[in-house]
């Protein structure tokens, strides 16, 4: 049987060792998407730009972005400055019909330190087509830092809501108004 000592110690090691794990994963780095507008209006334009948020170390990494086609229209990619001017960078292949963009990437040349902090990797245009919710997701997704070796990341969720144009608004309100009179008059005619 195990004393109370013992019993204690161990959970106290337990308990740092959650504490130190919890730490690690919340000093990740954050991939995450924000967009020009949200919600965006069909018949407009929206500007998406990826970022990552508290990286060390990255010198070179990878993604793909699927959006959904019914909703955007992709009509731009480009790369995007945290790397720097001497970067080897692409903003990725437009797929329209799978509603993506494949293998946005960028990486330093040489044997040099990876960089560090927070920045833009990749600009993304779209034309806004329909209504309805876009999830924007990540898949592909490859960091690598100066050894080579694998980032962690955690890849923070997001959506885009797409809705009907102003003047459709309009448009259904005139049309629920005369509905309204239409029948109240119905009502108020005797015999009716």
């Amino acid at each position: 049987m195990m004393s109370w000592k013992t019993c204690k110690t161990q959970l106290s090691i337990a308990l740092l060792l959650a504490a130190a794990a919890t730490q690690a994963a919340a000093a990740d780095p954050v991939l995450s998407v924000l967009a020009s507008k949200n919600p965006a209006v069909k018949g407009s334009t929206v500007e998406l730009d990826v970022s990552i948020a508290g990286v060390a170390d990255l010198f070179s990494y990878q993604f793909s972005f699927s959006f959904n086609p019914a909703v955007l229209q992709a009509t731009g990619a480009g790369a995007g400055s945290f790397l720097g001017a001497d970067a080897y960078a692409d903003g990725g292949k437009i797929e329209p019909a799978l509603g993506s963009i494949t293998y946005t990437f960028g990486t330093l040349l040489g044997d040099r330190p990876g960089i560090s902090g927070s920045g833009k990797l990749a600009h993304f245009s779209f034309n806004v087509i329909g209504t309805g919710v876009s999830a924007l997701t990540f898949s592909d997704v490859i960091f690598l830092d100066s050894h080579n070796a694998d980032l962690a990341l955690q890849i923070q969720p997001q959506s885009l809501l797409a809705v009907p144009e102003p003047e459709t608004y309009l448009m259904l309100g005139v049309g629920l108004v005369g509905l309204a009179a239409l029948r109240r008059r119905q009502l108020k005619q005797p015999g009716a």
